[in-house]
């Protein structure tokens, strides 16, 4: 759980960077990005925001907004119904993204959440910078982070269903809750 302080903390911050990275929001926009701690009340380790630009029942387009050495968690997208799940294609505006999927072990440069081991599985390195994309396939693990300078990435996507996203985490709860200060 958030307040709703932290959450308006976040958004403002959040659209800050997104207007810094060149890309125009208009002051509504600015107020419904999600602010997103995953339910582990840690949103300056763990945690996301995102503002959604197009939701339709075929594609999705957010910009991510990664506060500094902020890390979403592991997860995946999960088939549902006749669905495969989720193939979603990340692009790097500003900051540099270390992203993190299954494969060899090339973990270098990002670090663990502490205590939170058995909980960032995925190990294969890659490091992106502005330009640099990456396109995941349903069901595929993975997980990110920020650096000091934090982070603004596009997502395009075929349908979104976060609130079905799976993680390796058993203690997130995907939708954020608000508290009052």
């Amino acid at each position: 759980m958030i307040t709703r302080e932290q959450q308006q903390a976040a958004q403002k911050q959040a659209a800050e960077m997104i207007r810094q990275a060149g890309i125009t929001i208009t002051d509504a926009e600015a107020d419904s990005i999600e602010v997103v701690d995953f339910g582990l009340s840690n949103l300056e380790k763990e945690g996301v925001q995102v503002l959604t630009l197009v939701q339709t029942e075929r594609i999705s387009v957010k910009v991510l907004a990664m506060l500094p050495n902020q890390t979403e968690p592991e997860h995946w997208h999960p088939p549902v119904d006749d669905d495969p799940g989720k193939e979603e294609t990340i692009r790097v505006i500003t900051g540099t993204v270390y992203f993190y999927v299954a494969g060899e072990d090339t973990f270098e440069e990002g670090f663990i959440v502490e205590g939170k081991d058995d909980c960032y599985i995925a190990r294969k390195e890659i490091v992106m910078r502005p330009g640099d994309q990456l396109t995941l396939a349903p069901g595929k693990k993975h997980w990110f982070q920020a650096r000091e300078e934090g982070a603004v990435m596009y997502s395009f996507s075929t349908i979104a269903r976060d609130a079905l996203d799976q993680f390796t985490d058993p203690d997130i709860v995907r939708i954020t809750k608000v508290g009052v200060e």
